[in-house]
C-alpha cells in the first residue's frame, strides 16, 4: 500500500471514530434518581387540583405520556381524564428535600381501576384497553436511559380486597418479576394500606392490610406504608387532596427507610 494510501486510511478511520464517539449515547444520571408509581387510583390519584398544585419544585421531574421529562405538577398520572392529586408529587418532594444533591424522576404507570390480575405481560385492562404492564416497561426503559431506579411504589388492592388469601402471592410474584425484567434485584418496593370508609368491607379491608403488611417478612427490600387517618374526598373511595400528599409523605419516610438500612 503507498504511504498516501496508509495516511488516508488512518485519516479516515479517525474520523469515523470521532463520528461514533459523538454520537454515543450518554451514560443515565446517577443523580438522578428514578421512582416508579404503580396501581391505580389512589395512586394516580383523584383528589382535586389546587393551588398546591402547581407548587413545583424544578428537582422533581416527571415522566409525561409522551415520554418527555417536565417539571412535575398535578395531576402526574394521565390514565383517565378524572386524574387529579394523588402521592406522587409530595412523595417526590420529600425525596428531593432529603437529597438535595440529586434530581428526582417520577414515572407514572398507575391505570385507575386494575385488579394486580392485569398486571403482568400481555394482559389487557379491558377498560382502558391498555397493557399496564407492558405500557410501564416501556417507559421505565426509556426512563433508565437518563436516571437510576432508586424505588417502587405501589398502591393497589381496592380492585382487590375480597381475595386476601391470593394476594400475597400475586403480590410477591409481581415484585420478582418487575425485579427481574427491570434488571434490579436489590430495588426497594413499597406498598400500602388500603383504607375502609364503608363498613360493609371494614372485615375483607383488615384482611388484605394483615397480608400486605406481612409480605415485610418473606421480601426482601420491602415495607408497607399506613392509611390510618387519611380521609375520602366524598365518595367514599379516593383520597382527597390532602390525604394524598400525607399518603405520599408517608411512602416518603418508608423509602427512607428501606434506602439506609
Amino acid at each position: 500500500m503507498k504511504p498516501g494510501s496508509i495516511v488516508f486510511t488512518m485519516l479516515y478511520a479517525l474520523s469515523v471514530f470521532g463520528v461514533l464517539s459523538q454520537t454515543q449515547t450518554p451514560a443515565p444520571n446517577p443523580n438522578f434518581h428514578l421512582y416508579l408509581l404503580m396501581g391505580q387510583s389512589n395512586m394516580a390519584g383523584r383528589g382535586a387540583v389546587d393551588a398546591e398544585s402547581k407548587n413545583m419544585d424544578p428537582r422533581v421531574q416527571m415522566l409525561t405520556k409522551e415520554l418527555i421529562w417536565k417539571t412535575a405538577a398535578d395531576p402526574v398520572h394521565f390514565d383517565k381524564p378524572t386524574a387529579g392529586v394523588g402521592p406522587g408529587m409530595a412523595f417526590g418532594k420529600r425525596m428531593a428535600e432529603v437529597n438535595p444533591q440529586v434530581r428526582i424522576g417520577l414515572i407514572p404507570c398507575a391505570v385507575g381501576g386494575t385488579s394486580i390480575q392485569v398486571w403482568r405481560p400481555g394482559a389487557e385492562d379491558p377498560v382502558t384497553k391498555t397493557h399496564p404492564y407492558d405500557d410501564m416497561l416501556k417507559r421505565v426503559h426509556e426512563a433508565q436511559k437518563a436516571g437510576v431506579l432508586k424505588g417502587i411504589i405501589w398502591h393497589q388492592g381496592e380492585a382487590d380486597r375480597g381475595a386476601s388469601e391470593t394476594y400475597g402471592q400475586a403480590l410477591t410474584r409481581l415484585i420478582e418479576l418487575l425485579r427481574k425484567d427491570l434488571n434490579a434485584p436489590e430495588v426497594p418496593f413499597l406498598a400500602g394500606e388500603l383504607s375502609s370508609f364503608n363498613t360493609n368491607n371494614q372485615a375483607a379491608t383488615g384482611k388484605f392490610n394483615g397480608v400486605v403488611q406481612g409480605l415485610a417478612k418473606t421480601v426482601k427490600n420491602y415495607a408497607c406504608a399506613s392509611v390510618e387517618g387519611l380521609d375520602h374526598k366524598g365518595d367514599h373511595l379516593h383520597y382527597n387532596a390532602e390525604s394524598a400528599r400525607r399518603l405520599g409523605k408517608r411512602y416518603a419516610e418508608k423509602m427512607i427507610e428501606l434506602q439506609n438500612r
